[in-house]
Formats: structure tokens, C-alpha cells, sequence
């Protein structure tokens, strides 16, 4: 049997960031999935890979930021390796501007950015006549566009580690025993096995709704309106999301709540009229207590690792997610701020 120098336990995006990395450090890993890759929240349809507003600056948002400027180097090495297109792209994003307060910190904040986002990346507020056709409709004319926002598809993402992985060895099995170093990024089961064995709430499960449209925008910046994600892909659909469902009964499910989603956005946007809805989805993400990911050792497994609780965020955190817990595991050196270890959700 060949040696395994650590277990991912979860096929999600967190755990098969993690995995690669741990491959790319010329670390074996093994990772375990009963139900395979990307079978949760990580197989949805949105892929909004966009940063928190460049004030009130933190940990979180520094992390975020580090990760989404690394996001690119680290998918275009995922699909050379593996051949497969995990449809990413930094074209930006455009928020229509409601009124004359949200105009002013706009333009605050475009200085904010200046400082905070080093150079990178850009948040500017332009005239709506200088967007074109794909610009949404804003009350004062004017909307923010940021150059860091970056989309992807979250399937075609996970297909592509996994194509990448298999290309160097490593595959996603449905069962195996521990070997190793053990990191669990097990999603929703994951926070469930922590509230029951804390006795306390230490996660859970927000539903989110999506749809898919056959809609080519192009090569686009994604919308962000009415507090709705317009994502357009590269193989020419558009992906509309998301609600953020507490109360559920039904985890996969599509319902009334998606029909207003759509309603909106077609009011918000006007020229998707009439583009045809070809999927509709529904899953539950995982929500650590803190609503930061939750990184670091694992409360339970005595000895082991936890990566959970990407919240929205997981696709644009994974990189940098990776990258510091595979510092952790393989080399035990400690770069996850406080926030986000397990103890700020206990």
C-alpha cells in the first residue's frame, strides 16, 4: 500500500484546494468522500468570487484579499495540470448606485481601496455611459466597479482540481481509512458533528437558491443588483443567486423564493427578458458561529485538522485557505489569524 502522508476528509472546495496543495508541497494525500466531489454546496452554480468593502479593515477581509489576488496563478497552474477549464476569469464587477449617501461612501471607499488593495486592484466609481450595454440600470447614473471581483463555475472548479489531482496520483475515493495527517472539510456534517458534541450551536446550514440562464453576455464584468449575484460564464449561460435560508425543509428544493429571486433580477437587469431558465438549484452551505471559515485544530479529533464553514466565500477563500492550512499540517507553522480558528465559533 502506498504511503499517505494526509487524509482530506470532504470532496468539497476547501478540501480539494487542500489536497492540491498538499500535492503541489510533495505531500501524498488520500481524499475521502462518500457521496465524491463537490456533491454539496461546492457543486452549485454562481461562482461570485468578490471581495468585502475596502473599509473597516480586518483580518477577515486581508485574508480575502490575499486570496483573491492569488486566485488566478493558482487556477491557471490547476488547468494546465489537469487540461481541464475550471472557468475563471478576473473581469471585475459593476453595483448600480441608489442614491446620493451610497454615491459618497462609493467614492469614499474608492480611496480606501486605493490604500488598502495595494495597487492590485481598483475600486472606481464611473458614469454609467461609460459601461455600455451590459451597465444595469442606476438611479444616479453612476456605478461602482471594482477590478478584483472574479467569477468562475463552481462545477467546472471542482472537476478541475479533481483532473488535476488524478493527473499527479491522487484521487477522490469513498472510503478509505485514516492515513496520516487528517484534515476534515466536511461541510455541513462537519458542524453538525460539533454542536452535538459541544451541546451548543457551533454551525449550521444556510439554503441557497440559484439559477442557470441561457444568456452569452460575454467576456463581462459580474453584476451585483438588488442584492442579487449575476455571474456570466464562460460556455455562454448566467448564473442568478442566491437566497439565504435559515428555515428550510426541504435542502434541495426550488420554490417560490427562487421565482422572486428571478423576478427581481429580470427587473434589476431588463435585457435578460426573456432568456430561458435551463437549471434551477438549491443546497445548504456551511455557517461557522463566527461566520468566518472556521481553520485550524480540529476541537474533536484529538491530533487532526478542520477546514469548514466557507460560507459563501469558500471559492474565493480556498486558495489562501489551502495555502495556510497546508503551512499548518505539513510544517506546522501557525499563519491563521485568530478569527477564524475553531475556538472563535465554541
Amino acid at each position: 500500500m502506498a504511503m499517505v502522508d494526509v487524509t482530506v476528509r470532504g470532496a468539497g472546495i476547501f478540501g480539494l484546494s487542500i489536497a492540491w496543495t498538499c500535492a503541489r508541497r510533495g505531500a501524498k494525500a488520500q481524499i475521502v468522500d462518500p457521496f465524491g466531489p463537490g456533491a454539496g454546496s461546492s457543486g452549485g452554480l454562481v461562482g461570485a468570487l468578490a471581495p468585502h468593502v475596502p473599509e473597516n479593515w480586518n483580518a477577515k477581509k486581508a485574508f480575502q484579499f490575499d486570496s483573491l489576488i492569488m486566485a488566478e496563478p493558482f487556477w491557471k497552474q490547476v488547468e494546465a495540470t489537469g487540461g481541464v477549464s475550471p472557468g475563471y476569469a478576473r473581469l471585475g464587477r459593476l453595483q448600480p448606485i441608489a442614491d446620493t449617501r451610497t454615491l459618497d461612501l462609493a467614492h469614499a471607499r474608492a480611496e480606501t481601496a486605493a490604500e488598502l488593495w495595494q495597487g492590485r486592484a481598483e475600486w472606481r466609481v464611473v458614469e454609467t455611459s461609460e459601461i455600455g450595454a451590459w451597465c444595469p440600470p442606476s438611479p444616479t447614473g453612476f456605478v461602482i466597479h471594482d477590478t478584483l471581483s472574479a467569477r468562475m463555475h463552481p462545477r467546472r472548479a471542482c472537476a478541475a482540481l479533481v483532473a488535476a489531482l488524478a493527473v499527479i496520483g491522487v484521487e477522490v475515493v469513498a472510503d478509505a481509512p485514516d492515513r496520516g495527517k487528517v484534515v476534515h472539510a466536511t461541510g455541513l456534517a462537519g458542524l453538525q458533528e460539533l454542536t452535538e458534541a459541544f451541546g451548543k450551536t457551533v454551525g449550521n446550514g444556510v439554503k441557497g437558491q440559484a439559477a442557470l440562464l441561457r444568456f452569452d453576455a460575454g467576456e463581462v464584468p459580474q453584476l451585483f443588483a438588488d442584492t442579487i449575484h449575476f455571474i456570466p460564464h464562460a460556455d455562454g449561460t448566467l448564473a442568478i443567486g442566491s437566497t439565504s435560508e435559515r428555515d428550510y425543509d426541504d435542502p434541495t428544493s426550488t420554490d417560490a423564493a427562487l421565482d422572486d429571486v428571478l423576478d427581481r433580477a429580470m427587473r434589476a437587469v431588463p435585457v435578460l427578458h426573456g432568456a430561458e431558465v435551463i437549471e434551477r438549484w438549491a443546497g445548504v452551505r456551511p455557517r461557522s458561529k463566527s461566520r468566518a471559515p472556521m481553520l485550524g485544530v480540529h476541537p474533536v479529533h484529538k491530533g487532526q485538522f478542520i477546514a469548514n464553514g466557507g460560507f459563501k466565500i469558500g471559492f474565493g477563500m480556498a486558495p489562501k485557505v489551502a495555502e495556510v492550512m497546508v503551512d499548518l499540517v505539513l510544517e506546522n507553522r501557525d499563519a491563521i489569524p485568530s478569527d477564524f480558528r475553531p475556538e472563535a465559533s465554541l
